[in-house]
């Protein structure tokens, strides 16, 4: 299986990327065991289908370590040149507080360790606390090392886009940002993919088919209780569609998807992603892969495989303008991570 040229974006002159990116969110411990010799293995399987970019983070357990057996492995069976195929984007989730250079430096060989790299091809920082403006030093010390060639690329995750027009006013170059971004939650379209437009910045998008929701698996079925959401993710998107417009409201969002889907000969999941990989500045969506566990290589391939026409969005959007307005009730990008 190929994926098709379309499937991939010059995302910088050196950085060309695969527009599904391979989330590791699930192997951080809330989504149940891992074996990591089987995940290796379907690592690979993902790599030869043709999705060859991982996004991971310090804390998602032990992803950067994966990354770097994964690499070691690569060098083993396919030689060193192999490795120009694969695309690792970690991140850094510091506690608020003074930063100094020799902080920001340890945490940066922290990952360059674990992940068995010369350079970060892309560090991908968080911060909790805009109240504590220490971040822009945390930066300015990453853009340091970013000439110093221990990181590629700078980019954000889950700022707003008032901060992330602050970081760019003080000089700092960031290639992207890391936001929710599904039919569920439409809170970039208000402000923020107007600013990457204006900054060449794009987004990576999470929650794109929110944890699984997104899917034929729910069309039709009463509302889970919370005792039915075995994993972290589903019962994160289980309080974004109730804060959205409910179970009912969700319920005619599936059955249109699904209309639209068996027009495409797609699945519902392939529906949510296509609509927002279409939207500006998106550079690409993270569906998580439960590596060894379960995995979805065939149905996300079929992404590539449609695109939606002009009636296909009008009838999604029609859906979406009977739910509630998420920019007024949780705030901007992020802001769920900042209350």
């Amino acid at each position: 299986m190929n994926l098709p040229i379309e499937s991939r974006l010059q995302f910088t002159p050196d950085l060309n990327i695969c527009r599904i990116l391979n989330g590791m969110w699930q192997v951080s411990g809330g989504h149940g065991r891992i074996n990591s010799k089987a995940a290796i293995q379907t690592m690979f399987k993902y790599l030869d289908a043709g999705f060859t970019t991982w996004d991971l983070a310090d804390h998602y357990g032990p992803a950067e370590d994966f990354i770097g057996e994964f690499r070691r492995q690569i060098i083993a069976n396919r030689g060193k040149e192999a490795l120009a195929n694969v695309q690792a984007f970690t991140k850094w989730v510091p506690r608020p507080g003074k930063m100094t250079k020799k902080l920001v430096e340890e945490n940066i060989d922290i990952s360059l360790r674990r992940m068995d790299v010369e350079s970060l091809d892309l560090m991908q920082f968080h911060w909790w606390e805009y109240q504590d403006k220490n971040y822009l030093d945390a930066l300015k010390y990453m853009a340091e090392l970013q000439t110093e060639g221990k990181i590629k690329h700078l980019a954000l995750t889950n700022f707003d886009t008032e901060h992330l027009k602050i970081i760019t006013e003080a000089g700092i170059k960031i290639v992207s940002n890391q936001v929710q971004f599904s039919l569920v939650d439409r809170r970039p379209e208000v402000n923020m993919i107007q600013l990457c437009q204006q900054h060449d910045i794009k987004l990576f998008t999470y929650g794109t088919v929110c944890g699984g929701f997104l899917s034929e698996k729910y069309l039709g079925k009463p509302e889970p209780r919370g005792s039915e959401l075995a994993t972290v993710s589903l019962r994160k998107y289980k309080n974004m569609i109730d804060a959205w417009g409910g179970w009912q409201l969700f319920q005619e969002l599936l059955a249109i998807l699904k209309k639209i889907a068996d027009k495409h000969q797609v699945s519902i999941s392939n529906v949510a992603v296509r609509y927002i990989l279409d939207k500006p500045s998106v550079g690409g969506v993270i569906v998580g892969a439960r590596l060894g566990v379960s995995e979805h290589i065939e149905d996300n391939a079929k992404v590539f495989s449609f695109n939606l026409d002009a009636d296909d969005r009008d009838r999604i959007d029609a859906v979406s303008r009977q739910s509630r307005d998420l920019y007024q009730l949780i705030g901007d990008c992020g802001d769920e991570y900042r209350r």
